[in-house]
């Protein structure tokens, strides 16, 4: 299936990336039938989801002209990391901003996994001191950006915060036609695509992608870091942005965006024993890694959807492996004897 998305892009990711059943994790559960998209494997800095979003956002940053990138994230961001590392196969300069949203962190934290990798590829680095201020994290790096200017740069500011254009959520618009194509080789009716929710780029692309192309499959996002109310009309305020974009009608309604943020607790990058359980049973049975703050939460999320009888066994589920596997080494807690 092919869509034309009519906004400048680059290529900086592998794919299609491979869908794949997950048999003995099935097993192990005794429910649906699970099946994982690994956009873990998309390349571009031991890869992830944000290489889909970041191949429209450089799109925009060439066609104007840039040639510093400028974006912001928390202390173990993998939308950083692969950022400085889209900069860098592009030829560009870059500079990043992390914010502290995560405390009482051992010292792995700081220094291992997305902020070992931010240093080897050479990216200056900026402090942002609020971990819960979105908006004023975007307007720090504007400011940045106003000063690259008077030194004679051209920079192009990657925002994070819900107000601006998700030039990003096109990737995820171009994966879900990706995904129905595998589908349909398979001969294979899937229900669910279980995700993590949290900038809502993943979540909103996919979806509207979805019901653009008429597939009815169910996009459950299992928040991150906001409450399902508030992650609901983020979602939505974005697909909303996303029909203009494409030059159709909105097509995704309230009743299409499917929330719940009961693995949230007790917030942002922090483990609760859900999430330890679902990295260490995902680990034990697949051989596959996710992470504590994005995927981790997704699979606990969907575990317990599977264990509360949401699906049946003849059911498939996709789990839509979004990366973050670097972060895994600032959190030696989940090996503590």
């Amino acid at each position: 299936m092919m869509l034309n998305i009519p906004f400048p892009s680059v290529s900086l990711s592998h794919t299609p990336t491979p869908l794949e059943k997950m048999p003995n994790l099935t097993s192990v559960m005794s429910g649906p039938e699970i099946w994982i998209k690994r956009d873990d494997c998309t390349g571009l800095a031991m890869g992830g989801n944000k290489a889909r979003q970041l191949e429209y956002y450089v799109g925009q940053a060439l066609q104007q002209g840039a040639d510093t990138l400028l974006t912001t994230g928390a202390v173990q961001s993998n939308h950083v990391r692969m950022t400085i590392a889209a900069a860098r196969k592009m030829g560009m300069k870059i500079e990043v901003q992390l914010e502290k949203r995560v405390s009482g962190r051992q010292s792995e934290y700081y220094d291992s996994g997305n902020p070992l990798l931010m240093k080897i590829m050479g990216a200056r680095i900026h402090h942002y001191p609020v971990g819960e201020d979105e908006e004023g994290a975007d307007n720090a790096l504007y400011e940045r950006a106003e000063q690259l200017k008077a030194e004679a740069a051209a920079p192009y500011v990657i925002p994070l915060s819900g107000m601006h254009t998700p030039y990003g959520a096109l990737g995820y618009v171009k994966a879900a036609a990706e995904i129905l194509q595998q589908i349909e080789q398979m001969e294979l009716p899937f229900d669910a695509i279980v995700l993590a929710s949290g900038s809502a780029n993943t979540h909103a692309g996919l979806l509207f992608g979805l019901r653009l192309l008429g597939s009815p499959i169910n996009v459950y996002g299992m928040c991150v870091r906001r409450s399902a109310e508030l992650q609901k009309q983020r979602v939505l305020n974005k697909t909303n942005q996303l029909a203009p974009m494409m030059k159709v009608d909105i097509c995704v309604t309230a009743d299409d965006v499917h929330v719940d943020d009961c693995m949230l607790q007790p917030g942002y990058g922090q483990l609760n024993e859900h999430v330890i359980e679902a990295i260490s049973l995902t680990a034990e049975s697949e051989g596959i890694l996710l992470d504590p703050t994005y995927t981790g939460k997704a699979m606990a999320g969907l575990l317990a959807y599977a264990r509360d009888g949401l699906w049946a066994k003849n059911q498939k589920v996709i789990f839509l492996h979004t990366g973050g596997t670097p972060a895994l080494f600032g959190y030696p807690e989940l090996i503590s004897e």
